[in-house]
């Protein structure tokens, strides 16, 4: 074949590549690098980019289960009881607190307002714990409960991007994709990163929540449900044998394959992954999820119902899929944002979620899995401790500080860190920001925050951004 022969045949201009010049135009020399080059090109396709990866060090960590919190609970109500809000409650708060302080809606001459539930110390550790959270004061000393949380963002969607992804700007990679690129999975049959929601609607920051960025997007999460198929049209239709779908399958990858090896997109090298992966969770995704597999006193203690769309099944599924490999779980839990009917609707969420949760440390645990998995309990900032509305029962956005607790994974158990000030309004002690939360999860995972990067827009960019971040060392075991 020569040049003019494949002219003449007709052939789109856009396919008379300098390769095929190279190869097909008597250039031997060129035929040699095209060939070295080719070989080279098929290798990297060939590699899974989500195999798993040796950390940088030994990690504390294998899995992480983030119970994302969605919507911001109120720290005030749950773990972080201020006598002094019962004293003052009713009064004006000092002048100089409200110094430069932002919020969303709240207004200036907004009083304060105690705490609505009762609080009592649990465990031998002594933790104080809520009323509304009675399953878990029960493992009070199995989880590090951290009183002086930070964020930069006082609403919603900046907020949870913040928390999600290290930033408040969209177009970041997520925690998740994150680890998935540091470690890859340790499942070739389901996705590296599930997603499920439980709550009302969705989180505020929408997919960005869970999104790759500029990370390849391979590394993004898989949302997934607890009814019906796990994943939307994973069922063939009818008269689809899996032979068939198989044989279509082979080819639909091999052209998309020659077109990878061509321009080297990686939208191409994720759609080839996520169609092999798509075949591949038809075999074992609905046996993953099947939660009528599972002991009735398993079910009884998570409170799940095979079948039902609930932040209890999508907990225990949570255990089922790191069991099985999967490297980042994350349930999201949109329901917690109280600006009125503070006590009607919080006992709610903790009805929904205080027993899976609890029960979710216990069943890791005596699974022995506790060890190697780290959970995460939080949403996006804290609530004011000054009363928002007319009605005397809402809270407001507050970034200044809020609780988050974790269990497992080399953190300490037991252990409350961090403090507040005497209204619960600005932290005082061991002040810990979203990005030193970033890193700490990061180091345990095995992953050096400052030296997880990936080239974009001319930077070796990372997690936890260029602004200083510090692993907080009084959390480890």
């Amino acid at each position: 074949m020569n040049c003019q022969s494949q002219i003449t045949q007709n052939i789109p201009p856009r396919t008379l590549a300098r390769r095929w010049f190279l190869k097909e135009c008597g250039i031997g020399l060129g035929s040699i690098a095209l060939g070295q080059l080719a070989g080279i090109s098929a290798a990297r396709a060939s590699t899974d980019p989500i195999a798993p990866k040796q950390p940088q060090f030994t990690p504390k960590a294998k899995n992480i289960i983030f119970l994302f919190m969605a919507g911001a609970p109120s720290h005030l109500e749950l773990f972080d009881f201020k006598p002094d809000l019962v004293e003052f409650d009713g009064s004006l708060p000092p002048p100089e607190l409200l110094t430069g302080y932002r919020a969303a809606f709240i207004k200036p001459n907004s009083k304060l307002m105690g705490p609505k539930f009762k609080f009592g110390k649990h465990g031998t550790c002594g933790a104080e714990i809520s009323e509304l959270l009675p399953h878990l004061a029960q493992v009070a000393d199995d989880i590090t409960i951290v009183r002086s949380m930070t964020t930069d963002a006082f609403n919603h969607a900046p907020a949870q991007l913040q928390m999600s992804t290290g930033s408040q700007q969209f177009g970041k990679p997520s925690l998740g994709s994150w680890t998935l690129y540091g470690l890859g999975s340790e499942c070739n049959n389901l996705p590296g990163f599930v997603v499920f929601n439980t709550g009302k609607k969705g989180p505020s920051a929408g997919s960005a929540n869970w999104g790759s960025g500029y990370l390849p997007p391979v590394y993004q999460g898989a949302p997934f449900r607890t009814v019906g198929d796990p994943v939307l049209y994973l069922s063939n239709p009818p008269g689809i044998s899996r032979e068939l779908q198989r044989d279509s399958l082979d080819v639909i990858n091999n052209l998309n394959q020659r077109h990878f090896e061509e321009f080297g997109d990686p939208e191409i090298e994720a759609r080839i992954r996520s169609f092999e992966m798509a075949y591949q969770m038809q075999a074992t995704a609905p046996e993953a999820t099947d939660l009528a597999q599972e002991p009735q006193h398993i079910l009884d203690l998570y409170g799940a119902e095979p079948g039902a769309r609930s932040f209890a099944n999508s907990c225990l599924l949570a255990r089922r899929l790191v069991e099985r490999g999967v490297r980042f779980v994350e349930i999201f839990h949109e329901a917690w944002d109280q600006h009125g009917e503070l006590v009607k609707d919080i006992q709610q969420n903790c009805l929904d979620t205080d027993r899976a949760a609890a029960a979710l440390v216990t069943d890791l645990k005596q699974r022995g899995l506790l060890e190697d998995t780290l959970v995460i309990w939080g949403g996006e900032f804290g609530r004011t401790p000054m009363v928002e509305g007319d009605n005397d029962d809402g809270r407001d956005h507050h970034p200044n500080a809020f609780t988050m607790w974790m269990a497992g994974g080399g953190t300490a158990p037991g252990l409350t860190y961090g403090e507040t000030d005497s209204l619960g309004f600005n932290v005082v002690r061991d002040k810990v920001h979203v990005r030193d939360l970033h890193a700490t999860i990061l180091q345990l995972l095995g992953l050096d925050h400052s030296r997880l990067t990936y080239k974009s827009q001319g930077l070796d960019q990372r997690l936890t951004g260029v602004e200083e971040a510090h692993v907080i060392k009084g959390i480890l075991a």
